[in-house]
């Protein structure tokens, strides 16, 4: 019986599905010396065979209805690379997708596990998985999946959530977080280090520093010039109420608009702004800690440091040119 059973559909992100097929190789080299558990997995498909990715790949599957017995394995769904809500929309009316998300509620309803990354998370959201759960996503769909599913708790910050048999990840390279996390539950920690480090990848906890308020609100004007205005006046960025009365609203007004934009209040924008200019600046000058922490507005060090844990996962040395980072 398989560990994993990765489930491909047609058109998928092809990077995210060589990641996981990278990922679950070198693991099946390194477990033996380490004298763990050895993954094993199949690739799957609706239909099976030789199936079309992104970009012009390909990659060989079997069909998921040719298994013996019951199936314990943990079914992996690698990103689509769906873009928007319309791209969503119009994916889950093929019928092929329709037989996947009939397939994975199947399995699930079995006391099976399951788990997706970026826009593949919408599978799982279409098998009625995400109900009462705490999920992420990609970050610009994360409004998107909250809107469809309105009592999950959508995270749009973290890189992996997982919620009992119910795992989802962050934007489309965070299909190395979950795979990394896969394997630290299968076969301990000791593979899923000797796998980051031979694959040189950053065990990543959170995909908020990634995020591009203006991008999040998905190119809203307000939001914009929002952004925009507390960019220039950094070192000191206005307050929720200066900038509600510099654009002609109440408190309240403007935190609703911000909300509905961006799943956000005012004062996390705002610190989502100075996070931002903080990481440009660690990772771009020789200022110290403590010079960014003033060009951003903070008087000492020690409120950055919080705000980068809080938000990126990570203190600020972290995003020093040339750092690494432990898995976690």
């Amino acid at each position: 019986m398989n560990d994993f059973t990765v489930l491909v559909l047609e058109g998928a992100f092809a990077s995210s599905v060589a990641a996981t097929v990278n990922i679950l190789s070198a693991a099946r080299k390194l477990a033996p010396r380490l004298g763990v558990p050895v993954p094993s997995w199949r690739m799957s498909s609706v239909r099976g065979g030789t199936l079309a990715l992104q970009d012009g790949m390909s990659v060989d599957t079997e069909r998921l209805d040719d298994q013996n017995g019951e199936d314990g394995s943990l079914w992996i769904v690698p990103g689509l690379g769906l873009d928007s809500p319309k791209a969503i929309h119009q994916f889950f009316a093929q019928a092929d997708t329709k037989r996947a998300v009939d397939a994975i509620r199947l399995h699930a309803s079995a006391g099976g596990g399951v788990a997706a990354s970026c826009s593949g998370v919408f599978v799982l959201q279409a098998a009625g998985l995400l109900s009462g759960k705490r999920a992420t996503t990609a970050w610009w769909l994360a409004k998107e999946l909250q809107r469809l599913v309105p009592d999950c708790r959508v995270d749009a910050d973290r890189m992996v959530c997982a919620d009992g048999l119910v795992l989802t990840a962050g934007a489309a390279f965070a299909q190395t977080d979950l795979m990394l996390h896969l394997l630290r539950a299968l076969s301990g920690n000791s593979l899923a280090d000797a796998v980051s480090r031979a694959l040189l990848i950053d065990g990543r906890q959170a995909q908020a520093s990634y995020i591009v308020p203006e991008v999040y609100a998905n190119g809203d004007d307000l939001i914009g010039r929002l952004v925009a205005r507390v960019e220039s006046a950094l070192p000191d960025p206005p307050s929720v109420g200066e900038l509600a009365r510099e654009f002609c609203m109440s408190e309240r007004t403007l935190a609703r608009y911000v909300k509905r934009a961006t799943g956000r209040s005012p004062m996390a924008l705002l610190q989502s702004v100075r996070q931002r200019r903080a990481r440009t600046l660690l990772e771009s000058s020789r200022m110290t800690v403590e010079q960014v922490a003033s060009a951003v507005g903070y008087q000492d060090a020690t409120a950055l440091r919080r705000l980068m844990v809080r938000v990126a996962g990570a203190s600020p040395s972290r995003f020093r040119p040339g750092s690494t980072v432990a898995i976690p």
